[in-house]
């Protein structure tokens, strides 16, 4: 080991509870009589298929032009090229996008190996120091901010409990909400010192589920009062730092409640979510694409209907057909229905106003073999810390056929 590496030193500066730092925002003009499939597009988090955008890719982004787009282990190949894909996509789009990674650690990281293996949520938690779970949130956002990303899908809400324990493995912390609590408040304070935008997930949470989402609805039969004390005291404490909640594809059956995935139920999204948990921000789905909805209706019915529930924007991670189809089929009911027509339009202000909010100018960055070389060690002396022997990734891109 390198007399540098040795002396590697990972130090975060100190969070204030609720300090930023300043920073320049986005242009965003005044947009008036914005047409209908402007609006349906930027409701859209769309994945591609490669390390750069075929002249398909092009085609159907300059036609569709979605709000975001998201990054896979397929879509990485060395720091500049991560950097061009999402300047060439930005620069496509009709507004600024939300450029997205998922990053937990341990299990899902995408940028495993490109920079180093980042240490899993549950292993950064079973340290049980505090300036850890801050540091593991910073880190975490500066290898995506390096990579040109704005916006990180985690931390991971669900509790750790036994029903799924063989399921989501070391990406829940805990099976006690005041411990989740502990961590995902520090873990994104580390974010923040980044100004890097955040998503909890899995809304209302996949702790007691029993199959995989990826392949099938869990069917989740939790009593509400009981959901009440346990998976949503993660949500109610940390909403309101929050940009980012991302729904389930999984059902909740119980009196009082209706049994449909709570990706299409209002009853979850509008009447808990944002009604009474007073959840501020952009509420998402999970990937479309995933068997826990597709097993349940088609891609249009799925979109028109998470819309209706109150849901603000659609990710759909590969397959550019169903993305067509989504975008369409919100065309097709918005014509039809002056009702859906509204819920897209409001969906679209949420948006816009937020990306005017939170998103900084998009700038080319210049993620150096060195730079990069220096955040290696950091996650390597970080991973060292916390004492986690690099795992096999259990990427969810797995399920698709993806190596």
């Amino acid at each position: 080991m390198s007399s540098r590496r040795k002396q590697t030193h990972i130090s975060a500066p100190k969070a204030s509870p609720g300090d930023r730092p300043r920073q320049s925002r986005v242009f965003m003009p005044r947009r008036r009589n914005v047409e209908l499939a402007e609006q349906a597009g930027q409701i859209l988090i769309a994945g591609v298929e490669a390390a750069s955008l075929s002249k398909e890719e092009r085609a159907w982004f300059d036609r569709i032009r979605p709000g975001g787009i998201i990054l896979f282990r397929r879509n990485i190949e060395q720091g500049a090229q991560v950097a061009s894909l999402l300047l060439d996509a930005d620069r496509i789009g009709a507004t600024p996008l939300f450029r997205c990674i998922d990053i937990e650690g341990g299990l899902v990281d995408r940028l495993r190996d490109l920079i180093a293996p980042m240490p899993s949520a549950a292993a950064v938690f079973a340290t049980g120091k505090k300036i850890l779970f801050r540091q593991h949130g910073w880190l975490i956002a500066r290898e995506a901010r390096a990579l040109g990303c704005n916006a990180v899908f985690a931390p991971v809400l669900d509790l750790a409990l036994p029903e799924s324990a063989s399921i989501l493995r070391s990406r829940a912390v805990s099976p006690q909400p005041g411990r989740v609590i502990d961590y995902a408040r520090f873990f994104l304070s580390g974010m923040k010192m980044e100004n890097m935008l955040a998503c909890g997930k899995h809304f209302p949470g996949l702790g007691g589920g029993t199959v995989d989402s990826h392949h099938s609805m869990p069917v989740i039969r939790r009593q509400t009062r009981l959901m009440w004390r346990t998976d949503l005291a993660p949500w109610l404490a940390v909403a309101n730092r929050l940009p980012f909640a991302m729904v389930a594809h999984a059902s909740y059956p119980w009196p009082g409640r209706d049994s449909v995935p709570a990706t299409v139920s209002r009853y979850w999204v509008t009447n808990v979510l944002r009604r009474q948990i007073r959840f501020k921000g952009i509420i998402l789905s999970d990937d479309m694409e995933m068997g826990g909805i597709l097993s349940q209706m088609s891609i249009e019915e799925a979109t028109v209907q998470a819309l209706l529930a109150g849901i603000q924007m659609i990710e759909i991670c590969r397959d550019p057909s169903l993305i067509q189809r989504a975008w369409e089929a919100m065309l097709r009911e918005a014509e039809r229905s002056p009702v859906f027509r509204e819920v897209v339009a409001s969906a679209w202000r949420k948006i816009y106003r937020s990306k005017k909010r939170w998103l900084q100018p998009t700038r080319r960055q210049n993620p150096s073999p060195a730079r990069l070389d220096r955040l290696s060690d950091e996650v390597k002396h970080f991973a060292a810390l916390v004492g986690e022997a690099p795992v096999a990734s259990a990427d969810p891109e797995r399920w698709t056929g993806v190596a």
